[in-house]
């Protein structure tokens, strides 16, 4: 029995909850821009990822006292076998994570918001190439909800010239670092506590954050705390409840969905500006808009296809 392909499909409420975390992640551009005026970008990640760990020390707490009942029900073996594969598991996402967050901090600094935000979503297109790979079968009607979600991003983030240059160059090495981060969950999801996946995820990265915080920015305490609205944001929604939703999510979907679902983070971004900052879409930025939407519910739709 192979636990990772477990009933993986398109199931509306794990799609749902990854919505809601690409809503959450929308609206976070706003936090990580404004955080970046006081302090530096491994600060802000190795301050943000630690505070979401801490948020979810609790609710590891509330879930472990809930669920010695049933543990005792379990062998001793597969109680230890579930919390080392969920620490395994969030060493491994945290590690991707962190390169990932780190190569798009550094990356935005020599190229557009616009650029970034649609070559941060080619993993949308890198998932099911690389899920050829481990064999994962990925239907026709998928790969044109891809395309379109492609050409949906490339209408909405590039107005300008496309040209590549080194902040573009890392932006991409982050979308595959993002890719294998998606591909990460998929495995260990339905191994292990999505709670507990999350929470040594968050500590993997503010470790790493932190050293490299102090080693290379060194910052004052005073600037961290000017900092407290956008770091708490992204701490402890964009981070604590967004990364979770989508460990938990990810148990019953395909990662390919999973990832075309995701991309919606950048529709919300724009959609954010327009209604909070009052900023004006074009005809071509509400036509991508259209096409991810369409996109991703194309993708729902179940498959006609018998077994797969």
């Amino acid at each position: 029995m192979e636990p990772t392909e477990f009933k993986k499909g398109n199931d509306p409420q794990s799609s749902a909850l990854l919505v809601l975390a690409a809503l959450i992640w929308g609206t976070a551009f706003v936090a990580q821009s404004e955080g970046m005026k006081y302090v530096g970008g491994f600060t802000f990640i190795g301050v943000r990822y630690l505070l979401g760990g801490l948020v979810l020390l609790p609710v590891l707490a509330v879930m472990r006292r809930n669920s010695l009942a049933a543990e005792s029900k379990s062998s001793e073996k597969e109680v230890s076998a579930g919390f080392r594969a969920g620490v395994q598991g969030g060493i491994c996402c945290g590690l991707c994570l962190f390169v990932a967050t780190s190569l798009q901090q550094f990356g935005i600094v020599h190229t557009t918001v616009g650029k970034s935000g649609f070559i941060t979503t080619l993993y949308i297109v890198i998932v099911p190439i690389l899920g050829i790979f481990s064999h994962k079968k990925t239907g026709l009607g998928l790969w044109v909800s891809v395309m379109l979600a492609t050409i949906g991003m490339y209408l909405m983030c590039i107005n300008e010239g496309f040209t590549i240059g080194k902040g573009d160059f890392l932006i991409f090495l982050c979308a595959i670092a993002f890719s294998f981060h998606i591909l990460i969950i998929d495995y260990f999801s339905p191994r292990a506590n999505g709670v507990l996946i999350s929470c040594v995820q968050f500590f993997t990265v503010g470790v790493l954050g932190s050293i490299l915080m102090l080693l290379i920015e060194k910052p004052e305490v005073e600037e961290i705390l000017a900092a407290w609205a956008p770091i708490g944001y992204a701490g402890i929604l964009s981070s604590g409840v967004a990364y979770t939703l989508q460990v938990v999510a990810q148990k019953k979907l395909q990662p390919a969905v999973a990832s075309l679902i995701m991309c919606l983070e950048s529709v919300f971004s724009l959609l954010a500006g327009w209604l909070i900052l009052h900023e004006w879409l074009s005809l071509r930025e509400l036509t991508g808009c259209a096409l991810v939407f369409v996109a991703i519910i194309l993708a729902q739709l179940p498959s006609k296809r018998k077994g797969g």
